[in-house]
């Protein structure tokens, strides 16, 4: 698994560079935002399934970590945030507001969402929803997971029962897996 730091950041952003010169690869970023470890522990699961898929570099890393540069230099980016009170968590939005926006710089980048919660109905749909409108409004393509069990992307609850035990959230780490897997075959279709 690979964790960013800045000076792996300018490193990987050299070899991206050098990787689209000489047409090798797509670059499949995985940004969250974790506060309890539910929504890192999901990022992980999406990060195993996207490297399974060969021609595709996986950066996965928390928001704080992500520079403008890596952000731009990604064909795919997948964003994870917890639920809070059924919208995106503060600090994923002043993310996302903190993209470049002129001249749309973000347009026909692939883009896809996962979410963690701490129960069903509690808003998982409405931020996966915001996030990918988010992503819309910067002109990138967005896509869900692979199955209709997953229109939106990933998500798993962590504290309401029944769910809240090894086997749920086996399943629920199966769906990010399969999110990532998907969102690694597409960018590769795209030119």
């Amino acid at each position: 698994m690979i964790f960013l730091t800045r000076i792996s950041i300018s490193i990987l952003l050299l070899f991206n560079l050098a990787s689209v010169v000489f047409g090798q690869s797509k670059t499949v970023l995985i940004a969250y935002y974790s506060k309890d470890g539910h929504t890192a522990k999901m990022a992980q699961s999406v990060y195993k399934g996207a490297s399974e898929v060969e021609g595709v570099h996986v950066l996965i890393t928390p928001i704080d970590s992500v520079s403008t540069e890596l952000l731009l230099s990604a064909d795919a980016i997948i964003l994870g945030s917890p639920v809070y009170n059924a919208n995106v968590a503060p600090e994923m939005q002043a993310f996302i507001n903190s993209w470049p926006f002129e001249n749309a710089p973000l347009k026909d980048k692939l883009g896809a969402a996962f979410v963690t919660s701490g129960g069903t109905s509690a808003g998982e749909e409405l931020v996966q929803l915001n996030m990918l409108h988010s992503m819309m409004i910067f002109g990138m393509l967005v896509a869900g997971g692979p199955e209709w069990t997953q229109p939106f992307g990933a998500s798993s609850f962590s504290s309401e029962s029944p769910f809240d035990n090894e086997e749920y959230e086996s399943l629920y780490l199966q769906k990010g897996e399969k999110l990532g897997k998907r969102i690694a075959e597409l960018v590769l279709k795209i030119d």
